[in-house]
C-alpha cells in the first residue's frame, strides 16, 4: 500500500509540473484532452466545439464505428444467447465468446492495444434467468492463453483457471453450469499475468435475473428484474462497466471512464425519462487502484451490494466506493425533478478529470 502511495504522490507531482494538461504530457496532446485554465488549451479550442463542465475534457469525436462498439449501446445491449431445452425439460442458455486482440480508441486520437471478447470492451454483457443451465462456447484467436473465469457458482473443473478451461491459441473450450445466484456479476480472462490480462480488457458483466417463481414473497420485485416482463419494461435498465487504461504500461492509469471511451456521457448525455425509475448495473474492473467509485449529482439511489438480494443493503445514499470485482445495483427515480442534466462520476478527482465524468439528460 505504501509503495502504491508513493507512486501516486510521484505521479500528481508529474500531472502538476505538465500543467495538468490532460491525460499527461506525454500523451495529452495526441488523445485531445485539454485543460480549460491553460493558455495552450484555449488556443487549441479556438473555434472548436467542446464539452463542458469544468476541470478537464476532450476535444474531437471517437470513432465508434472504427472501434465497432458504441458506450451508449454498451449501456442496454443484453446478450441472451440461444435458449433451448433439454430432455429433462431444463431451459439452457447458449452463448459464443472469442478472445481476439484488438486496437481501441479510447479517447480522441488514443489507440490502446486490447485484448477483447467478441471484438468489444467491455465483453458482452451476458443475462440469464437463475436456475438456467449455461452453455458457453469459448474460442481463443488471441496471442496468448485466455479463459473466461465467473462470478458465480459453478463447478472446479470450469473456474477459468489453469488445468480448468485455460485456453490456448487457435483452441476452445464450453463452460457450462447452471446460472446461480441471481445478481450483477461480471467474467473475466484468469490467465497469468493476472492484472495484464484484465486490464487489456479480457471482463464483462453477468448479469442473473431472479426467477420471480423462487421468490414468492418477493414476486413483483423479481418480476421487475426478469428481463422481457411488463413489470421490467417500466424500469430504464442499463449497465456500466468502470475501467481504466495504463496506456504507456507503467501500471498507472492514465485513462478512466465508464464503458472504456473518456468522457463518453459527458459529450453525449444518457437520456432519462423522468417518470420510469432507473436501475444501473455497476461494476469496476480498474486495475492499478485499489478502488473506483460513483457518486450522483442532486438524488440518491438504492443500492444492492452484488445485485443477490431483493431488498437494498444500502438505502439513501449518492456515493457507492467499490474494489475491483465489486459489483452491485442501483435504483434511483427522477420523478418530480426538474428537467435538465444531472452529472455523476468518479469520487476521486483524478479519476474524474481524466475521463470518468457524466451527464444524465433528464425530460419530462
Amino acid at each position: 500500500m505504501l509503495d502504491w502511495l508513493q507512486r501516486k504522490i510521484s505521479r500528481r507531482q508529474s500531472l502538476a509540473k505538465a500543467g495538468r494538461l490532460g491525460v499527461i504530457g506525454a500523451i495529452g496532446a495526441a488523445a485531445g484532452f485539454v485543460n480549460p485554465a491553460s493558455a495552450a488549451s484555449r488556443a487549441a479550442t479556438k473555434g472548436r466545439k467542446t464539452m463542458h463542465g469544468g476541470a478537464n475534457r476532450t476535444v474531437g469525436r471517437v470513432d465508434h464505428k472504427r472501434n465497432g462498439f458504441d458506450p451508449h449501446a454498451l449501456l442496454t445491449d443484453w446478450e441472451r444467447g440461444e435458449v433451448t431445452t433439454d430432455a429433462d425439460g431444463k431451459r439452457v442458455r447458449e452463448f459464443e465468446i472469442v478472445a481476439l486482440d484488438k486496437d481501441i480508441e479510447i479517447a480522441p486520437g488514443l489507440f490502446f492495444p486490447a485484448w477483447t471478447y467478441n471484438g468489444r470492451v467491455p465483453g458482452p454483457a451476458l443475462r440469464a434467468t437463475e436456475g438456467e443451465h449455461i452453455r458457453l462456447r469459448f474460442r481463443n484467436a488471441g496471442s496468448h492463453p485466455h479463459s473466461i473465469h465467473f462470478h458465480g457458482i459453478h463447478g472446479a473443473s470450469m473456474d477459468g483457471i489453469e488445468g480448468a478451461g485455460m485456453v490456448e491459441p487457435g483452441d476452445e473450450f464450453i463452460y457450462e453450469f447452471t446460472a446461480e445466484p441471481f445478481g450483477c456479476h461480471l467474467y473475466h480472462c484468469h490467465a497469468i499475468p493476472l492484472k495484464r490480462h484484465i486490464h487489456k480488457g479480457l471482463y464483462g458483466a453477468f448479469i442473473v435475473d431472479p426467477d420471480p417463481g423462487r421468490h414468492p414473497e418477493q414476486r413483483e420485485a423479481a418480476l421487475s428484474r426478469q428481463l422481457g416482463t411488463a413489470e421490467n419494461a417500466h424500469w430504464q435498465e442499463m449497465v456500466m462497466v468502470m475501467n481504466g487504461f495504463d496506456t504507456n504500461f507503467d501500471d498507472e492509469n492514465e485513462v478512466y471512464a465508464a464503458n472504456t471511451v473518456a468522457f463518453a456521457y459527458m459529450l453525449d448525455p444518457i437520456v432519462i425519462e423522468s417518470g420510469r425509475p432507473v436501475r444501473i448495473y455497476l461494476i469496476n474492473v480498474t486495475e492499478f487502484d485499489p478502488i473506483n467509485s460513483f457518486h450522483l449529482h442532486a438524488n440518491f439511489f438504492n443500492y444492492f451490494d452484488h445485485g443477490t438480494t431483493l431488498e437494498p443493503t444500502l438505502r439513501t445514499v449518492d456515493t457507492v466506493m467499490l474494489c475491483q470485482a465489486q459489483r452491485g445495483i442501483l435504483e434511483f427515480s427522477f420523478e418530480g425533478f426538474e428537467p435538465g442534466r444531472y452529472m455523476f462520476h468518479a469520487h476521486q478527482t483524478e479519476f474524474a478529470e481524466l475521463g470518468w465524468m457524466s451527464f444524465f439528460e433528464v425530460r419530462a
